[in-house]
């Protein structure tokens, strides 16, 4: 599900009246954090993680931070997938039907587990000879000790509403989150002032999207969809990579798509002579057919301190 709106509402009369079921979410999370009994790996573990539910640009930071490190093996809950694990995904033979969209993806780059007992799938992990574990999400899991946490918001919807679920979008106060992060990712721009509210108690890193061919689209007429949590990013991206938006449509996260649907936008491009244009992580929802016939915006991730991200990886690096 997209997150609904009044999660960014602080005014929202229905997130005030759910806001004591809000802070009993926030208080089970917190105990079951601090009566875990978390596995230590034999090799260092990184989280990437959010305090948020929804999109806040985790898997591209999963993808920069393995092409940085040596044997990493990235696990993954495999959120979407049929399969419980632990096991290695193969893009070659899974389907995201099996696996998973952003393990599909992950793939591509480096090992990438699934399993929904993580302290199993790193225990996979290390017994095929990864010497670090890079955990897509997991911040709120206490099965796995990490030796560094990374927090990524978005820094155009922030924290919401800031309160928890179902009130808001937060798995966990605020407070809480920071006080167990070693570092605060914004993606995009920082539009609610976190580097000032947060930059004393941890540092905060900044970090955006950028399309890897960015001329490609520049004029490029385009029908685009996407299935995403927060699909106005996508958008965004096409849009100031100078596309011309024919038109857009949002489904969905992890929307399976049925050909019924490709169908009717595959005929919309071509009325509107245009190029059918989605995301990667949608893309490889796809069948092979169908993503002969479109086109994935791919795209990479640009640091504004590189030195910052890679001294924190250093850090880590000792301890391997």
């Amino acid at each position: 599900m997209n997150p609904p709106a009044f999660w960014d509402d602080a005014d929202s009369a229905l997130s005030r009246m759910l806001s004591p079921l809000g802070r009993l979410y926030a208080g089970a999370t917190a105990w079951r954090l601090a009566h875990g009994q978390p596995w230590t790996a034999p090799v260092p573990v990184i989280c990437v993680g959010n305090l948020t539910a929804g999109g806040a640009g985790k898997t591209p930071i999963v993808r920069d931070l393995a092409a940085r490190l040596r044997k990493p093996a990235i696990l993954s809950r495999g959120y979407g997938g049929r399969e419980s694990g632990p096991l290695k995904v193969d893009p070659a033979r899974h389907s995201a039907a099996d696996v998973g969209d952003e393990p599909l993806l992950l793939a591509i780059d480096a090992a990438c587990w699934i399993a929904s007992d993580r302290t199993a799938g790193a225990r996979a992990a290390v017994a095929s000879d990864a010497k670090i574990i890079i955990m897509d999400d997991g911040l709120q899991n206490p099965g796995l000790a990490q030796d560094l946490r990374l927090i990524v918001v978005d820094g155009t919807t922030a924290f919401g509403n800031r309160r928890a679920i179902p009130a808001g979008p937060l798995r966990e106060s605020i407070a809480n989150g920071i006080g167990r992060a070693h570092a605060l990712i914004v993606m995009g721009q920082d539009q609610h002032r976190l580097t000032q509210e947060f930059g004393h108690r941890l540092p905060v890193l900044r970090a955006q999207l950028e399309p890897r061919e960015a001329g490609q689209w520049s004029g490029a007429r385009v029908v685009a969809f996407a299935g995403i949590g927060r699909p106005a990013k996508f958008r965004a991206t096409l849009a100031d990579a100078g596309a011309d938006i024919a038109s857009f449509h949002d489904f969905t996260d992890h929307h399976p798509y049925r050909d019924t649907e490709l169908d009717a936008l595959a005929a919309e491009a071509t009325e509107k002579r245009a190029i059918l244009v989605t995301t990667e992580k949608d893309w490889v929802r796809l069948t092979p057919e169908w993503r002969a016939r479109i086109q994935p915006l791919k795209v990479v991730l640009r640091w504004g301190d590189e030195m910052a991200i890679e001294a924190l990886l250093d850090r880590v690096k000792q301890r391997g």
